[in-house]
C-alpha cells in the first residue's frame, strides 16, 4: 500500500471511531436517562462551541492556556533534556538525580497546586511551575533511558572510524536515542495538559480553559463544560498529528531508527 492510500485509511479509520463515539454519547444523551442539563446533546454542544468561537471567549482562554502550557513545556525541555543526557554519560549525575526522578514523578502534579498557591500565589506564575514540575521528569527519564539504550557496537565502529566526542554525540547517540526522546517530548506534553487544567481550576484567576471548565460547572453548564473539553482535544490532536509527528517523520523516520506503522 503506497504512503498516501495508508494516510487515508488511517483517517478513515479515525473518523469512524470518533463517529461511533459520538453515536453512543448522542444515544445516551436522547436515552431519557439523564437531564438534559447533565448531557446535552451533541448539537446543543456544537452550538456553544459556535457561539463561543464567534464571539472570542474561547479563542482567549484557549490562547491563555496555550500559553501556560508552552511555557512550561519549553522549560522542562530545557531543563530536562540535558539533565536526561548528563544523567546517562555520567554515573555521578545519575547517581545523584536518578533517585529524585523516582521519588517525585509518581507524585501528582495536581497535589501540588495549593502548596504552589501558598508559596507563588495565584495566577500564571503557579499554573507554568505546575507544567513545568508535570512534563520535566518523563523528559527527564527517557532521555536518560535512550542515551543508555544506544549500541554500544555503533560507538565503537563510529569511534573505529576516526570519530571524535563531538561527532560520537551528534551523529551516534543523539539519533540513536531519538525515538526515545521523541516519547519523552510526547509524554511530557500529555502531562503538561493534564497539569495546566487541573491547576486553572484552583490557581488561574478567570483565564484559561481550566476554568472556563471549572466556573462552568458551578452554573451546571454542562454544555460549556464539554464544548471547552473539545477545543482540548482538538488542540492536543494537532499538536500530536502535526508538530510531533513532523518531528518524528523529520528524525528518528528520516534516520531509520523506526518504521511507520503499517495497516
Amino acid at each position: 500500500m503506497t504512503e498516501g492510500g495508508q494516510r487515508q485509511r488511517t483517517l478513515l479509520r479515525g473518523t469512524l471511531s470518533l463517529l461511533a463515539a459520538a453515536a453512543v454519547y448522542e444515544a445516551m444523551a436522547r436515552s431519557g436517562y439523564f437531564a438534559p442539563a447533565l448531557l446535552p446533546t451533541l448539537p446543543t454542544v456544537a452550538r456553544t462551541l459556535v457561539a463561543s468561537v464567534a464571539d472570542g471567549s474561547i479563542i482567549e482562554h484557549a490562547a491563555f492556556t496555550l500559553y501556560r502550557v508552552m511555557f512550561g513545556f519549553a522549560l522542562s525541555v530545557a531543563v530536562g533534556l540535558p539533565l536526561g543526557i548528563l544523567m546517562a554519560r555520567f554515573s555521578r549525575v545519575e547517581h545523584f538525580f536518578l533517585p529524585l526522578v523516582s521519588a517525585l514523578m509518581p507524585i501528582p502534579s495536581f497535589a501540588l497546586v495549593p502548596l504552589f498557591m501558598l508559596w507563588f500565589g495565584i495566577g500564571n506564575l503557579t499554573t507554568i511551575l505546575i507544567v513545568f514540575y508535570a512534563a520535566t521528569f518523563p523528559m527527564m527519564f527517557n532521555t536518560w533511558s535512550g542515551v543508555r539504550s544506544v549500541n554500544p557496537l555503533w560507538l565503537r565502529a563510529a569511534g573505529a572510524m576516526g570519530a571524535d566526542e563531538h561527532k560520537l554525540f551528534w551523529k551516534v547517540i543523539i539519533p540513536g536515542a531519538s525515538p526515545f526522546i521523541i516519547t519523552g517530548m510526547r509524554q511530557a506534553f500529555l502531562r503538561s495538559w493534564i497539569a495546566v487544567v487541573g491547576a486553572e481550576m484552583i490557581a488561574a484567576s478567570d483565564w484559561g480553559l481550566g476554568w472556563v471548565i471549572f466556573d462552568a460547572k458551578e452554573f451546571l453548564n454542562t454544555d460549556v463544560m464539554l464544548a471547552s473539553l473539545v477545543v482540548i482535544g482538538l488542540i492536543g490532536f494537532m499538536f500530536e498529528r502535526f508538530i510531533f509527528g513532523s518531528l518524528e517523520r523529520m528524525t528518528v523516520l528520516r534516520w531509520g531508527m523506526m518504521r511507520a506503522a503499517k495497516g
